[in-house]
């Protein structure tokens, strides 16, 4: 009899499972956010989140011959490979590239070019409500694009899974924590709020876009079904819906009596349908609605 394989090796990596369709995507993706910073954010002077953020800021208080894309390059790189034990080889080479491309772009945008974004956006001019939104809007879907295909294009990632843990908070709050410090920064260097402030506009519109790409803007629904009739639920659900369930016995903590939970999947303009018929089988039925971030299965039958 073999021995079975532990299951922390059950899963490994190697370069040859990098995929050709993830790397066309990344580097779609990486284009896009160096038009989104380099035509909206940078000629105005916002900046935007994580390693990115800081490489705007330090490349506005440098000379000149230290560009953008010469931080992004030195401040994302070795987080990265520092990074590359716990994060996987695949995840690894997907953010380089995408911080290569990024780069690259980034630095024919801003000196190659025949587009003048010196002191104005060359589509939004000086706004900057509309430089903030478009700005975190357009990079948040080259970020959202990179995370889709299995990496990163900014190392605030691997910088949060680095220290949040030692420092007792979620990976999220260290995240916010670090864009907070980095306003502060900028503020207090500029002289001025506004850009910050504007700049937390661009945060929080990059943010949303990349929950978009990720999750989805219609997200799924969870339905955790309570009830002394689980196999009539389940079928009529199954029926209805046209979709598989799962049966899980249950005891009830007061009652001491025999129950089921039925677990369905259904999207939200079918929650309502869902609770009409859960109930019409059974009105005592407790039911447990949740948002679901995403469905996969390797069975689609």
């Amino acid at each position: 009899m073999a021995r079975p394989v532990p299951i922390k090796n059950r899963f490994t990596e190697s370069i040859s499972d990098i995929h050709a369709k993830n790397l066309w995507i990344i580097t779609v993706a990486g284009i896009i956010n160096a038009f989104g910073i380099t035509a909206f954010l940078y000629p105005v002077k916002l900046y935007d989140s994580g390693i990115s953020g800081t490489s705007m800021l330090l490349a506005q208080i440098t000379p000149a011959h230290f560009s953008l894309s010469f931080f992004l390059i030195v401040l994302n790189l070795p987080l990265f490979a520092y990074g590359a034990k716990r994060q996987g080889p695949l995840f690894t080479i997907y953010s380089v590239y995408a911080v290569l491309i990024y780069s690259l772009f980034s630095y024919l945008i801003t000196d190659v070019f025949p587009i003048d974004v010196s002191f104005a956006s060359p589509l939004a001019g000086q706004d900057l409500l509309l430089c903030a939104l478009f700005g975190g809007v357009i990079s948040g879907v080259g970020s959202g694009l990179v995370l889709r295909a299995g990496g990163a294009i900014d190392g605030i990632e691997v910088l949060s899974v680095i220290f949040a843990k030692n420092l007792g908070i979620s990976v999220g709050t260290f995240v916010m924590i670090y864009n907070v410090c980095l306003y502060i920064i900028a503020g207090i260097l500029g002289d001025s709020w506004i850009l910050p402030l504007y700049s937390i506009v661009t945060y929080a519109a990059g943010v949303k876009t990349v929950d978009f790409l990720v999750e989805g803007i219609d997200r799924e629904k969870s339905a955790m079904i309570v009830t002394e009739h689980e196999q009539e639920v389940a079928e009529a659900l199954m029926d209805f819906f046209e979709s598989g369930s799962t049966i899980l016995p249950a005891k009830g903590g007061y009652s001491n009596s025999k129950k089921g939970v039925v677990y369905f999947v259904v999207n939200r303009f079918q929650v309502t349908r869902l609770k009409n018929i859960v109930h019409s089988i059974d009105p005592n039925a407790y039911v447990i609605i949740s948002d679901v971030a995403e469905v996969f299965s390797q069975n689609m039958e």
